[in-house]
């Protein structure tokens, strides 16, 4: 474990528990640098690097604030905390994801 919190598979953990209860449709990447992805596709997390329909560009400590409801995921894009590319669309329905 981090300093900041949860490490990168700590949080590939807790997405993958929030699955569990809810669908995820489309496919998004989480990109840590190099502290490594997680990816979210066919309803389940993935730490394998693969193209996806959206892509935010986050740190690891960011991410774990993310999921932790710590980041509003509006007010990080806002502050640069966060870059999302490709399909925004699906980068929304993350919101429901992480409404738990």
């Amino acid at each position: 474990m981090r300093e900041d919190g949860l490490d990168i598979s700590e949080i590939a953990g807790r997405m993958q528990q929030g699955l569990s209860t809810r669908q995820f449709d489309g496919s998004l990447k989480f990109d840590c640098g190099k502290d490594g992805v997680i990816v979210l596709a066919d309803n389940t997390v993935s730490r394998d690097d693969r193209d996806t329909d959206c892509t935010i560009r986050i740190t690891q400590s960011n991410l774990a604030k993310l999921i932790t409801g710590k980041l509003n995921p509006m007010t990080g894009v806002m502050m640069g905390k966060l870059k999302v590319s490709g399909d925004a669309r699906v980068a929304m329905k993350l919101g429901e994801l992480l409404q738990a």
